[in-house]
C-alpha cells in the first residue's frame, strides 16, 4: 500500500512539474517550466490548496535518493575532462572557498535564528 502511495504522490509533483513546463512554454518564458512548477507548488502548499500529507511520502522518498539522482550529472560532467584540465588546481581552490563561505553563511544564519527563537520564547 505504501509502494502506491509513494507512486501516487509523486504522480502529483509530476503534474506540477508539467504544469510549469507547460507555462514556460506557453508564455515563452526564460524561466525553467521546472522552477515555474516549484513556485506553483510553493503556492499551493502555503494556501493549503493542496496539504503536504498528498505529496509528504513521494517527497521523502525522493530526498532520501537524492544522491542516486545527481549521479547521472556528476558521471555526465566526466565526459568533459578535457574543459577542466588546464584550471584543476583553480577549480579546488574555487571549490573549496565557496564551501567555506557556505558554512560560515548558513551558520551565521542558523545562529541568529536561534537567537531570534530564544528572544520570542522569553
Amino acid at each position: 500500500m505504501k509502494v502506491i502511495l509513494i507512486v501516487l504522490h509523486l504522480f502529483i509533483l509530476s503534474i506540477f512539474y508539467l504544469i510549469g513546463v507547460g507555462i514556460q512554454n506557453w508564455l515563452g518564458l526564460p524561466i525553467p517550466g521546472s522552477i515555474i512548477g516549484m513556485l506553483l507548488l510553493f503556492f499551493a502548499l502555503m494556501t493549503k490548496v493542496l496539504p503536504v500529507r498528498f505529496i509528504e511520502e513521494g517527497s521523502t522518498f525522493i530526498l532520501k535518493h537524492m544522491p542516486l539522482l545527481f549521479l547521472p550529472v556528476t558521471v555526465g560532467i566526466l565526459q568533459f575532462l578535457d574543459l577542466f584540465a588546464g584550471d584543476g588546481i583553480l577549480l579546488i581552490f574555487i571549490t573549496l572557498i565557496s564551501t567555506i563561505i557556505v558554512m560560515i553563511v548558513s551558520g551565521w544564519i542558523g545562529q541568529n535564528l536561534v537567537n531570534r527563537s530564544e528572544v520570542q520564547k522569553k
